[in-house]
């Protein structure tokens, strides 16, 4: 008899077992796909950087995280496994990411963990954005460090990248796009700096944006690898600059394959009518790939162009599409 009832409770704990599994094998878990950031407390966080370390880590659903207008002081990481995070601000002039650190400043706590006690271009971001699927609208990033070195505003890392109506503010090496193989699109932005303020060597489309030169030298310093087929593309873009400034270069060829094409751009008179430099270096001009297509403007006379650049035909003008340049691995179409 015992034996008999003992079985029955077994049997009662099992197939309830049983059932509760099944209940919580079909209720999934909700995680949050919006946040709101707010220095004044009225939203989830007061920090940009609190937010998205709240992000699930490698979330498989898109996470948006609301910055309300205000200045935010800090140094700001989006790490690999942050994936599919969209910063959105309340508006582009009143939402502020700011920093100013920069090459060769100090630490404030001493060394790091490689042994060095100053920053250097690399990590003297305001933003560093590593985490794919990464898209930012209707803000401003900069980094405020004034005219004394690399200091970089934004450094990405990342690929299938959005930026969308932005500010980046900086002065040399503004914006960092890297690496070989990522895929990133800026739209309708501002840009400005100094020197090289565009830099680096990711697959880069820059769509209606405007360009804005500080002082007389360079904007962009490609760093494209041997065999990569498209580096910088800028199209139906504006290159303007402060009214002291004129002599500008197009480029320099931060390493020897580097490839930037502009296509109905609108120049300035501070573009050299030489368009293009070649870092002290003859060889650079037998690999560097620098392109144009129907230059507009006062700095848009292509007559004394160096003869090693290029100007594009119209059939070759059909290969630089943004359906073509970012085909490749997975044809991303950024909206």
């Amino acid at each position: 008899m015992m034996r008999t009832i003992s079985l029955v409770i077994l049997l009662i704990f099992f197939t309830a077992s049983g059932l509760l599994s099944q209940g919580l094998a079909t209720t999934p878990v909700a995680y949050p796909t919006n946040f709101t950031v707010a220095k004044d407390g009225s939203g989830n966080f007061k920090t940009i950087q609190e937010a998205i370390n709240a992000v699930r880590d490698l979330s498989q659903q898109r996470v948006t995280i609301f910055i309300k207008d205000g200045l935010y002081q800090e140094k700001i990481v989006v790490p690999s496994w942050k994936i599919n995070i969209t910063l959105v601000g309340e508006s582009q002039a009143g939402t502020i990411l700011s920093n100013n650190d920069y090459s060769g400043k100090p630490f404030p706590n001493g060394v790091d963990a490689m042994g060095k006690d100053k920053f250097n271009t690399f990590n003297s971001y305001t933003l560093l954005v590593q985490g794919n699927d990464f898209s930012a609208e209707n803000l401003t990033i900069q980094n405020t460090s004034g005219p004394v070195g690399q200091a970089v505003a934004l450094h990405i890392e990342a690929d299938r990248v959005l930026i969308k109506n932005c500010r980046l503010l900086g002065y040399q090496d503004t914006l960092y796009v890297a690496k070989d193989g990522c895929r990133q699109l800026f739209d309708q932005c501002f840009i400005e700096g100094t020197t090289d303020f565009i830099f680096g060597d990711a697959t880069v489309v820059f769509r209606q944006c405007i360009i804005r030169s500080l002082k007389n030298s360079y904007i962009t310093a490609a760093s494209t690898k041997r065999g990569q087929q498209y580096g910088f593309v800028f199209f139906d873009c504006d290159l303007i600059a402060d009214s002291s400034v004129n002599k500008v270069f197009l480029g320099r060829p931060w390493r020897p394959y580097a490839q930037t094409v502009f296509i109905h751009t609108k120049m300035g008179k501070h573009i050299l009518p030489a368009g293009w430099d070649n870092w002290r270096n003859a060889e650079n001009e037998k690999t560097a790939f620098y392109a144009e297509y129907k230059s507009m403007g006062d700095g848009g006379n292509v007559l004394q162009r160096v003869p090693w650049s290029k100007q594009l035909t119209r059939k070759q003008a059909r290969h630089f599409t943004i359906e073509k340049i970012f085909a490749t691995p997975d044809a991303w179409q950024p909206k």
